[in-house]
């Protein structure tokens, strides 16, 4: 495991099951669906789906369910349960306002979802984490969101970092995939228990103090050292 880089220019976030506790909205509605049809949900199932945009988590679903071409209609099914869900609230998950605010002091901050605007900021303002982050991107405002680099790329460019001189925190293989693939350090919390992520950084939640040190210390280098 390689150590955080204290010469970073740039710190981007995901939200889903990262920042905020999202995921038990999508699993009560991802549950919902495969109960329709006849199917359990559980750890194999969610490894289908997480960290995917709506449409993509849908088409696996549609493909799992064995209803080809049934994707699109899956998708607008996913998208209500998961409006409705989430209209009751979400918090923030342990020691992630502490760490984006500790992150701000010093560099600038972006998040990077692969949710569409509308469930990205409803999750940020349920958790009180709206206002933390001047810029924040979302999979319905690029061509192609995660697991291509689009998303990290445009976020390293609005924020003036360099990618390689930036960190991505992910909890999924979806997401670090992206985060790989702009080339960002990869900081990761996973959201699923027991699964072997590529990782720079390997951690079991953002309230580790390891990363609340780290925080403190962005920015005091001179130059950015990202490279093993």
């Amino acid at each position: 495991m390689r150590v955080l880089p204290t010469n970073t220019e740039a710190v981007v976030f995901d939200c889903d099951g990262l920042l905020v506790n999202t995921e038990v909205c999508w699993t009560v509605a991802e549950t919902a669906i495969f109960a329709e049809h006849g199917h359990p949900f559980g750890h194999e199932q969610k490894a289908l789906v997480i960290g995917r945009t709506v449409e993509a988590a849908a088409e696996s679903m549609a493909q799992y369910l064995g209803c080809p071409g049934g994707g699109a209609e899956l998708a607008a099914e996913l998208l209500e349960r998961v409006r409705k869900e989430l209209s009751r609230g979400a918090a923030a998950l342990p020691g992630a306002a502490e760490l984006v605010r500790a992150c701000r002091a010093a560099v600038p901050v972006a998040v990077a979802s692969n949710s569409p605007r509308e469930l990205l900021d409803v999750a940020l303002w349920s958790a009180g984490l709206a206002d933390c982050f001047p810029h924040s991107f979302a999979a319905d405002e690029v061509r192609s969101p995660k697991p291509a680099p689009e998303l990290y790329l445009t976020a390293c460019e609005t924020l003036g970092a360099a990618p390689t001189c930036s960190v991505a925190f992910e909890d999924s293989a979806t997401g670090i995939a992206a985060a790989r693939a702009a080339g960002l350090y990869v900081a990761v919390v996973p959201s699923l228990p027991g699964g072997d992520l590529d990782h720079d950084w390997l951690g079991t939640s953002l309230a580790d103090p390891e990363l609340q040190d780290w925080a403190r210390e962005l920015g005091r280098g001179s130059a950015c050292r990202l490279s093993p």
